[in-house]
């Protein structure tokens, strides 16, 4: 029997859940469909937000017969067949096959190259999904030739939707006697992720025995925490391993990062991916109470790349240890979020006069870059003048940590800004 979530899959257009920015009426993807004017494109969301199930909608809505290849198991001679099928297939009929390439940023450059011909040519069009980000992990050759849409995680609202669906639509499930009292417990097991979500359900369906099954979020967490093993048979821990994974490095626990880096790895999953979030980790959670951790984890990524598995494990070890037992500082992650934040409310400030080019002589008329003073004219490359708009003089962003490196910064900018920013 086909899992509740397969069951669910919806069929058309009208029965999709949620992405309507991007399939609404109206929407550029919607039209593309309906005037059967559809281009290659790639598919960019978390885990179980829609993307096969829209790759098959669009198919069926363009009436177009329906290539699928999963980039785990798939290699260049499973991309040729498929191309070699979809070439004969053009032969024989009018309609431009659809080829869809599941979790496309784990094939390889040479896996890549391989499509590149086929979709130039019009052999296929092509639909990849990914829950990477595409400038990263696809050639710029077939980025180029696709359109990006990002889908985003299904709201709450969005996902009682799909609860009652199955409740009320499914054909095992509307036989059984269920009363959703609540779905807070489902929601947030589920994390946004419609396919979890609907795989939790069933697994709490089916494991009641009583005539009657009201649905608590008592009775969710309870029988999700007993069946966990079969809750995650297909890796949908992903998201919770890798979050444990990078607050374990944060909270500065080289051994439990280890262990999360560890079932990672052992469940086939892309160093690459690994050595990105220690990049984002280096300078988000460490930042400059070491600022060796973003070169490390910089040359982390770039060896990574070069050597691969199984040796790349060891650079991986070294670049965890290092960070979880370096001294920790979020400043400039905060700074920088208050700092957008300001902007997103004051963009419009203008810049003062003296900060301004003046290239020409209208501009030197109107006195741009007057009063401006040139720091490495003064002694020690430094002199006190106003660099914010009038209207947000004195505003502080970055509120050095409590370490070493950031308690010296802030000892700098209390000797020059004095009383300014209140270092």
């Amino acid at each position: 029997m086909q899992p509740l979530a397969e069951r669910m899959r919806p069929k058309g257009l009208n029965d999709y859940i949620g992405q309507q920015h991007i399939i609404g009426p109206g929407s550029a993807l919607r039209n593309a469909i309906q005037q059967n004017l559809l281009p290659s494109i790639i598919l960019w969301g978390p885990p179980g937000v829609g993307k096969t199930s829209l790759a098959l909608i669009i198919a069926n809505e363009l009436k177009r017969p329906f290539f699928m290849l999963s980039a785990i198991n798939s290699g260049v001679k499973d991309v040729r067949e498929i191309i070699e099928k979809a070439s004969d297939n053009n032969i024989f009929n009018q309609s431009k096959p659809v080829l869809f390439i599941d979790e496309i940023h784990r094939f390889s450059k040479s896996q890549q190259d391989s499509l590149l011909g086929a979709v130039e040519k019009g052999v296929v069009t092509l639909i990849g999904a990914t829950t990477e980000n595409p400038s990263f992990e696809v050639i710029s050759a077939l980025l180029s030739r696709s359109q990006v849409y990002v889908l985003k995680h299904l709201e709450e609202t969005e996902l009682r939707t799909l609860l009652d669906n199955a409740i009320n639509n499914d054909e095992i499930l509307k036989k059984k006697k269920i009363v959703l009292k609540e779905h807070e417990a489902l929601i947030r097991v589920s994390g946004g992720d419609a396919r979890k979500l609907l795989n939790a359900l069933e697994i709490v369906v089916n494991s009641s025995s009583s005539s009657t099954i009201e649905i608590t979020n008592e009775l969710v967490l309870t029988t999700i925490q007993q069946n966990l093993a079969l809750y995650d048979k297909n890796g949908e821990q992903h998201y919770d391993i890798i979050s444990a994974f990078i607050k374990s490095i944060r909270g500065s626990d080289p051994n439990a990062a280890l262990y999360y880096m560890a079932r990672m790895l052992k469940g086939g999953e892309d160093p690459l991916f690994i050595a990105r979030r220690l990049l984002i980790l280096s300078s988000e959670d460490i930042g400059n109470a070491n600022p060796n951790a973003l070169l490390l984890a910089n040359n982390c990524f770039t060896a990574v790349n070069v050597i691969g598995m199984p040796e790349a494990r060891i650079i991986l070890s070294q670049c965890v240890t290092y960070l979880a037992c370096s001294p920790k500082s979020n400043a400039s992650y905060m700074a920088i979020n208050e700092a957008m934040e300001l902007a997103e409310k004051t963009g419009n400030l203008p810049v003062p006069l003296h900060l301004r080019n003046a290239p020409t002589k209208l501009m030197k008329n109107m006195n741009y870059g007057k009063d401006y003073q040139y720091s490495h004219s003064f002694e020690n490359n430094f002199v006190f003048q106003e660099f914010l708009p009038e209207e947000i003089s004195n505003t502080k962003f970055y509120e050095p940590g409590n370490n070493a490196r950031e308690a010296e910064q802030r000892t700098y900018l209390k000797k020059l800004w004095k009383e300014k920013y209140g270092y």
